[in-house]
């Protein structure tokens, strides 16, 4: 059954972009506390000051590795306190904190062993394979690690034997008997961060696995040889890619194919380790995972879905959110992130929210950048997170907390502070507002997540050569597969270009990708997608049964004629071919064609270096949440309250070094504004409000209509 239909039955459910417990709406406002790093007789005061800061919520990663004595035994206080999880559940529900807890098998946590009991890690049957058939290799800190293959049996055994130990002790505190309200699965599961297609995963039970997913997908083998233009009597024949060599668009379904797979290895893996929580006694709390940030460094605003597959995963779990550390000079990262996850998640939270530093990080920024960053998680629309980590440890630098209960006070007041301003004006019930979804087509993420040329490794550090294991221009084919040009490269061109003009023109927008479930357009009135020579046959049917029924389509360069498995195609071609048209504004067919479908409408955008005037136009007549300032380095999000219409917060943004006199034009009338993070109210005029800003702020106005 999917999660989706069995929420409302639980007494702790997460949806619609609300955590409930019973009858009451609650705010995940966590913070990470790692009791066994702790000593014993100071957890009571290092609550204490946690619950000072502001915090509702613990949120508490509980590592297999340093509980486990030798296999299947393990210590849970009888030889050291500080190990006795048992007991610092019970203090955290005394002290009247919610609780979120996190028990892997993998947690990261900045152990050496990644959370994992060694022994695990030496097995060869549980290591992972890169393409060569050697192990793959996480390079971290304070040594490197082999990957574990999630898709052997045996793995699961062993985790069984951990979950066996750790369940029934969580059980005992899960809702309603105590403050238990969520539990993650494992943690950040990325291919042990061997996010490039060929650099993980070839152990023989994967393979096995693909080859059944093949299997799936395609019913029979003469399916598959239509498709892949091979000859082949079984599936057991097939041997999964393990560099890229394709020539031709023929090719591409074979590449794509063992991309889907990777995103499949990762939503069935989370998917058995929840049943297995489940069946231990955590069916009635909410189950959740955390996908690492899919950017890499530098902050793209493209090529995010692949492996990843939030849509997916949630059919499994009952939310899904990515980890976000970032300073303040990466503002596109992080709204990136965030408005991904607001605009695909049924409940926006951050598992892990920049709060310290962990010691190799190149780049950490400062207090400065914490600010910064968690006004813009609120501005963009998170609605719980988990501070990670508020309390300092081994191996983490500069957090509030100190690790023997003394409180870096400046740093202290900014988390109490954000606390404080979200908890007493509502943020829970106040929804972002966006008539827009621009959509990531998954479609050429996987063809550009296919065709990389250099296999980099797993690589927890930033390597000094500036590459990442996110696939980038400068390691993907040039090949044009036989297409008018490189669709793995030119989809990030337009979709930059869509972020930047959609941002130019102030039009609200929310992010998401092309597997979000089609129920879930309706919200919005305007599509924006890149489209080219082809496409998924279902998203075609979708996208023009979206316009026939009153919504906007805009979509560019190309019209598809061809389906993802390169056979023909042309849903959306021939519904056009019917339609009637008309040139794109005043510049006509510079920028692109109006096709009218039922009540709605498909735009065809051809205009690259004019797209900011190509979707102002395309958009015309159609109302939209927008604002215009007087300078488009400014950045505005707008949220409207659900239970009292009169109500709006209003986020403005300075990303720049570089001061700002703003001048900021709502689409509302306002009687008053209130900047709620200094208490200070703000002259308005009408609907303009104007503010010198300094670089790198975000104002917080509470707006009464």
């Amino acid at each position: 059954m999917k999660r989706s239909q069995i929420l409302s039955s639980k007494t702790v459910n997460a949806r619609d972009h609300e955590f409930h417990v019973g009858k009451e709406t609650v705010a995940l406002y966590g913070a990470a506390v790692h009791y066994w790093r702790l000593e014993h007789n100071l957890w009571d005061v290092i609550l204490e000051r946690v619950r000072a800061i502001g915090f509702t919520t613990i949120s508490i990663y509980i590592p297999w590795e340093v509980h486990e004595i030798e296999r299947g035994s393990f210590d849970f206080g009888k030889i050291d306190p500080s190990k006795d999880i048992d007991e610092f559940l019970t203090l955290c529900e005394q002290k009247g904190f919610n609780i979120v807890v996190r028990p892997g098998p993998q947690i990261n946590s900045e152990l050496t062993w990644f959370g994992y009991p060694r022994r695990v890690l030496e097995d060869p049957e549980l290591q992972a394979l890169n393409g060569q058939g050697t192990k793959a290799v996480l390079t971290q800190v304070p040594r490197p690690i082999p990957a574990l293959c999630y898709a052997a049996d045996k793995f699961y055994d062993e985790t069984a034997l951990w979950y066996d130990a750790i369940c029934p002790i969580l059980a005992k505190h899960a809702h309603p008997n105590g403050r238990l309200i969520a539990a993650q699965v494992d943690n950040e599961m990325a291919f042990f961060f061997h996010v490039n297609a060929y650099a993980s995963d070839y152990n023989p039970a994967s393979i096995g696995r693909y080859r059944a997913f093949l299997k799936d997908k395609y019913g029979g083998i003469a399916a598959l040889n239509k498709v892949y233009g091979e000859a082949w009597s079984s599936f057991d024949q097939i041997e999964p890619p393990r560099r890229f060599e394709g020539e031709g668009k023929e090719s591409i379904p074979f590449y794509t194919d063992w991309i889907t797979y990777r995103e499949r290895y990762l939503i069935d893996s989370m998917d058995r380790l929840a049943d297995m929580m489940r069946k231990r006694g955590l069916a009635e709390i909410p189950l959740f995972h955390n996908y690492p940030h899919p950017l890499g460094p530098g902050g793209a605003v493209s090529g995010f879905t692949t492996p990843f597959n939030l849509m997916e995963l949630e059919e499994k779990l009952d939310f899904v959110g990515f980890d976000c550390y970032s300073r303040k000079e990466l503002y596109d990262h992080v709204k990136t992130i965030i408005s991904y996850v607001v605009g695909t998640s049924r409940y926006p939270y951050m598992p892990e929210f920049i709060a310290g530093v962990w010691p190799w990080y190149l780049n950490p920024g400062d207090l400065g950048d914490e600010e910064f960053v968690t006004k813009v998680g609120l501005m963009q629309g998170i609605k719980g997170f988990s501070r990670y980590t508020l309390v300092e440890r081994d191996r983490w630098l500069d957090s509030p907390v100190r690790r023997d209960g003394r409180v870096r006070e400046d740093h202290a007041e900014m988390f109490r502070r954000a606390n404080e301003m979200a908890k007493s004006h509502g943020f829970t019930a106040f929804k972002r507002q966006a008539d827009v979804l621009l959509m990531a087509n998954r479609d050429y993420d996987r063809l550009e997540a296919a065709s990389v040329l250099v296999s980099f490794p797993g690589d927890f550090l930033e390597t000094p050569s500036g590459f990442s294991e996110y696939p980038s221009f400068m390691t993907v084919s040039e090949g044009s597969l036989g297409f008018r040009e490189p669709i793995q490269l030119a989809k990030a061109d337009w979709f930059a270009s869509f972020y930047r003009s959609l941002t130019e023109n102030g039009t609200a927008f929310l992010l998401s990708d092309t597997a979000l479930d089609p129920a879930r357009w309706k919200r919005f009135k305007v599509l924006v997608l890149s489209s080219f020579e082809y496409m998924n046959g279902a998203l075609q049917r979708d996208l023009v049964d979206f316009a026939r029924t009153g919504g906007v389509v805009a979509i560019g360069p190309q019209i598809p004629r061809l389906g993802d498995t390169m056979q023909k195609d042309d849903t959306i071609q021939s519904a056009l071919q019917r339609a009637a048209r008309q040139p794109l504004g005043e510049a006509g067919a510079e920028l692109g064609t109006v096709f009218t479908l039922g009540k709605g409408r498909i735009v065809h955008l051809v205009a690259l270096g004019k797209m900011a005037e190509a979707l102002k136009a395309a958009v015309k007549g159609v109302e939209v949440v927008s604002f215009c300032r007087n300078d488009p380095r400014i950045d505005v999000t707008i949220h409207r309250s659900e239970k009292d219409s009169k109500r709006v917060i209003a986020f403005v943004a300075n990303p720049t070094a570089d001061p700002i006199p703003a001048e900021v034009t709502f689409d509302f009338d306002m009687k008053s504004v209130r900047e709620i993070w200094d208490n200070r109210d703000v002259p308005v005029n009408g609907r303009k409000v104007n503010e010198q800003m300094k670089p790198y702020t975000v104002k917080v106005y509470e707006c009464t209509l």
